[in-house]
């Protein structure tokens, strides 16, 4: 199964730089999308997913043109989980799960707390709050894949300049240690399991010609719960896909 996650920063915005022609040709399994910043209602295109082959799942925010998941699938699910049951983490669309015969996936969107303190507060109680259902979930789907953004970077081989971003939100000690303990807690980094080199991030910003100059952040992960670390066949980081200010992560699993 090859499973893919990807930050697109406005699903609307990413068929317009041609990501549709970049679907098709990654003949991915499942695709996990977070910040789609829309509603499947104003897609035209979705048509053109369908031919693909793919069913399709959304979870939007209520607010207009923020945040959001969405899963595309090739092969059918047994159920569809929308949101988590806590009312502020679902109003703003924050994951959505598949759930097949031998392995579980969600898509995840974890807020960012660059915007003010507000947000960071918020940031802190959704991973609090956040984690302890994540390891409810895992002794229900022990087979689950937790693939999306996490806002976070995990260690200083994780972002371009660690010393100066100390103090940045995503790189502060509470958030990482959030990271360490749930990987502890039972889930693989999939990409640092089979890649230790530096240099390897997911988004980079805007400004000052990040991305050409490779100042970015790995803040999109596919973690794989450790049950499935028998079945982990390849993970890489695509980074020559540029729909967004993130690249897509792929994740690739032997067969049950």
């Amino acid at each position: 199964m090859k499973i893919i996650t990807y930050n697109v920063n406005g699903i609307r915005s990413a068929i317009n730089k041609n990501w549709l022609a970049w679907l098709q040709a990654t003949d991915a399994d499942v695709v996990c999308l977070q910040e789609i910043k829309a509603t499947p209602d104003v897609l035209t295109d979705l048509h053109l997913v369908e031919q693909m082959g793919y069913q399709h799942y959304w979870f939007p925010a209520e607010k207009k043109g923020y945040s959001g998941t969405a899963i595309l699938t090739k092969h059918t699910p047994n159920h569809v989980e929308y949101g988590c049951g806590i009312p502020d983490f679902d109003r703003e669309g924050r994951n959505i799960r598949v759930d097949f015969d031998d392995v579980s996936v969600m898509s995840v969107y974890f807020p960012s707390g660059s915007s003010g303190d507000d947000r960071q507060v918020f940031k802190y109680r959704f991973l609090d709050e956040f984690g302890k259902y994540l390891t409810l979930l895992k002794v229900e789907h022990p087979n689950l894949v937790v693939c999306g953004d996490y806002n976070i970077c995990h260690r200083p081989i994780d972002i371009h300049n660690p010393k100066s971003n100390a103090n940045s939100s995503g790189f502060l000690p509470e958030e990482r240690e959030w990271m360490e303990n749930f990987i502890e807690s039972g889930f693989i980094d999939t990409f640092r399991h089979l890649n230790k080199e530096p240099h390897n991030y997911t988004w980079w910003s805007f400004r000052a010609n990040s991305r050409a100059k490779n100042l970015g952040w790995r803040i999109d992960y596919t973690m794989a719960s450790t049950e499935l670390e028998p079945r982990i066949k390849r993970a890489a980081i695509l980074c020559e896909a540029k729909h967004s200010d993130h690249c897509p992560v792929l994740l690739e699993l032997h067969p049950a």
